[in-house]
């Protein structure tokens, strides 16, 4: 899993700036994303695919969080069912779904950061662009010192998560 770090830039050419600059601390340029706010065309910059403006990873998290949840459900309806059974072996299968489930929930809420492309409507709404740069936890620190340090003209957004097999 890599991280996805967003900054908002006002124009394309300081986008263009901070790609290189990108480059200069090992980041690949397929793993820049950029996407234009309203009016904003991009000629020279990596564009986001159509599966990362949908935020298909929104979908995706939020697909498995709702299953987690009637996973969690389910178990604790089979855990009064088994009780009121007076069946053992179901209570502790359901109560093992749960505590399992719950520590799924419990790590997912704590441990994956949490930032989606909807946060960024209203800076998209005013021409800004968005630059999507996905890398290794390892290089989250060094992606955010350069552009903190050498492009202040850009708004650190916050950080995601994205699968790079998945294309989202």
């Amino acid at each position: 899993m890599l991280r996805r770090l967003y900054f908002m830039i006002p124009d394309e050419s300081q986008a263009m700036q901070a790609v290189a600059d990108l480059e200069t601390v090992g980041v690949d340029r397929n793993h820049v994303h950029a996407m234009p706010g309203r009016g904003a065309t991009l000629t020279h910059l990596p564009l986001a695919t159509e599966r990362q403006r949908r935020d298909d990873a929104w979908h995706l998290e939020s697909s498995v969080w709702t299953a987690n949840m009637a996973l969690f459900g389910l178990a604790l309806l089979g855990l009064l069912a088994s009780l009121y059974l007076r069946s053992l072996a179901g209570a502790a299968a359901a109560a093992t779904i749960m505590v399992i489930t719950f520590a799924a929930g419990a790590w997912f809420a704590v441990r994956v950061p949490d930032t989606h492309l909807s946060e960024f409507r209203g800076a998209l709404a005013h021409s800004e662009i968005l630059l999507m740069v996905d890398v290794p936890k390892a290089k989250v620190f060094d992606v955010e010192e350069i552009i903190r340090r050498r492009h202040p003209e850009a708004v650190m957004g916050g950080a995601g998560w994205t699968f790079e097999r998945l294309g989202i």
